[in-house]
């Protein structure tokens, strides 16, 4: 399953480089990678304790918000009613998500290619 995100957020990088070149962005780099006992330590002693930060990070400004930050998924994180799903991992992100947004960032669960095109081209935009 993580091996569909990272082709799902291949591609994303790949459009940005493609159609927004000048756009600074950061991209999850270990989320795939099973790291040692001592890079998982050394790992952690760098990470903000409960944050969970999104798998991808534009650094581009418009003029609404700070940056468009997505935490990709392979499928809805949603229920059929809207709900998150009862998962602690998912509802950490969704706590940062939040911190995030009352920071003036833009944040979104993502999880179709087309849709996360589309916001992207939709808050490029708004520049």
């Amino acid at each position: 399953m993580k091996h569909q995100e990272y082709v799902l957020q291949k591609a994303v990088c790949r459009l940005l480089d493609y159609q927004y070149p000048k756009v600074l962005y950061l991209s999850d780099t270990i989320a795939n990678l099973k790291l040692t006992v001592p890079q998982k330590a050394r790992n952690k002693a760098i990470q903000k304790e409960g944050f969970k930060c999104p798998d991808l990070l534009i650094l581009e400004p418009n003029k609404f918000y700070k940056g468009l930050f997505i935490e990709l998924k392979i499928k809805s994180p949603f229920k059929k009613n809207g709900e998150l799903y009862s998962d602690q991992h998912l509802e950490g992100q969704q706590k940062s998500m939040q911190e995030l947004t009352e920071k003036g960032y833009l944040c979104f669960f993502k999880w179709e290619f087309d849709d996360i095109k589309e916001l992207i081209r939709w808050y490029m935009s708004q520049r």
